[in-house]
């Protein structure tokens, strides 16, 4: 197995990772939509996973009214943090190979 194939095995691990958390974001940012929709199991879970990574967002941008600016933000910085992680493989693949 060359180091090509283990780079893009890594890189294509990473990017599906992201891209199942990025999904899953959206599904708990729809669930708040729905009355009790986070107080069951599943909405308990995900409050679990993605809570962590939205608080610091929530910190520094207050709700405007009933408006959560800052999940779209949170939401945006991690699309940000895939294309950066894309741009670095790309980077590190044309300087390699």
């Amino acid at each position: 197995m060359s180091l090509l194939s283990i780079l893009i095995i890594v890189f294509r691990i990473i990017n599906l990772v992201l891209q199942v958390y990025s999904w899953g974001m959206i599904v708990y940012f729809l669930m708040s939509w729905f009355p009790g929709a986070r107080e069951n199991a599943f909405g308990r879970f995900l409050a679990k996973i993605y809570e962590p990574f939205l608080d610091p967002f929530r910190r520094i941008i207050p709700p405007i009214g009933m408006l959560d600016i800052s999940s779209l933000v949170a939401f945006f910085t991690l699309q940000l943090f895939r294309m950066g992680v894309n741009a670095i493989f790309n980077t590190i693949i044309t300087h390699l190979f």
